[in-house]
């Protein structure tokens, strides 16, 4: 495998999942990579972002900062769209002022969720709240831009850092008897190490002219219920799951029922093989416990 080295790589949003993960491959790499977060480096300022990308002669882009939260970005969509749009716009700006690539992560909530058959890349868009407005905001700006860009969209994201599902389920199906969890919202759960990875494997091998949008999640589906199930069954905890139905957990946004993503054009352009969700869950899990 021929490796490239010497390039400089900026992580934005750096203690979040993904960003930690990339810390991870970072230390693989003979790449001089730059971890930023808000408190280093605020990517709402273009002159900031400017500035920095300039002295640092930044050469690629990971594009980990977000702002992830659905619920809140229904009533505060103002701040939803400056970090996952505007920010978005300052960074494909400053790579195209710099000849640099953008790498930046998206996501399942882009489509409205009424399909049946994995979501492809060229699929018509049409997000039902204002995390997916906001989120599909970013990608339209770094298109119109016109930088060098790899946009890869993804799904269901856990690891053992921060807050996900996977360590709110851990938590309850050890403490609770019974626990009631959606079974008719259905995708693929992704671990943020294998999106790492994924990310690592494009820059390492100097995939970066392969311009476009990408999916990637884990492979295979599963609904919140089976996820939750087999957490539980992982951790060892006799916790009952009741499966109920979407309109039975009340929220202030519609949530895609199917958000599976169809990941061939990635592994067909890049030569990847994506991990199956249980494997890489347990992989996951085994590093939450220890």
């Amino acid at each position: 495998m021929m490796c490239y080295t010497d390039m400089n790589i900026l992580v934005t949003g750096a203690n979040g999942q993904l960003g930690h993960e990339m810390q991870r491959v970072a230390l693989q790499s003979n790449n001089n990579y730059i971890f930023t977060d808000v408190e280093e480096l605020d990517i709402t300022d273009y002159n900031a972002v400017i500035s920095f990308m300039s002295k640092e002669k930044i050469n690629v882009v990971v594009n980990c900062a977000a702002y992830t939260n659905v619920d809140k970005a229904e009533d505060d969509e103002v701040t939803a769209f400056r970090i996952n749009a505007k920010a978005v716009e300052n960074l494909a700006n400053a790579c195209k002022c710099n000849n640099a690539t953008l790498i930046h992560v998206s996501t399942d909530y882009v489509f409205n969720g009424d399909a049946n058959i994995p979501y492809k890349e060229d699929v018509n868009t049409n997000p039902t709240g204002a995390y997916g407005r906001t989120k599909l905001a970013g990608e339209e700006c770094i298109i119109n831009v016109d930088c060098n860009y790899i946009i890869l969209r993804t799904a269901w994201l856990y690891s053992k850092w921060g807050n996900n599902f996977v360590k709110t389920m851990m938590r309850l199906t050890a403490e609770k008897d019974s626990l009631n969890v959606i079974f008719d919202q259905v995708g693929t759960p992704t671990f943020a190490g294998d999106l790492a990875d994924a990310i690592s494997h494009i820059i390492e091998n100097n995939m970066l002219d392969k311009k476009g949008i990408y999916h990637f999640s884990n492979e295979g589906v599963c609904s919140w219920f089976d996820f939750a199930t087999v957490i539980a069954d992982f951790a060892g905890n006799k916790c009952y799951i009741k499966p109920i139905h979407s309109d039975e957990f009340p929220s202030k946004v519609k949530r895609p029922h199917f958000s599976v993503l169809d990941k061939s054009k990635f592994t067909t352009t890049f030569n990847y093989i994506i991990p199956y969700w249980m494997v890489s869950l347990r992989k996951c899990m085994l590093t939450i416990n220890n």
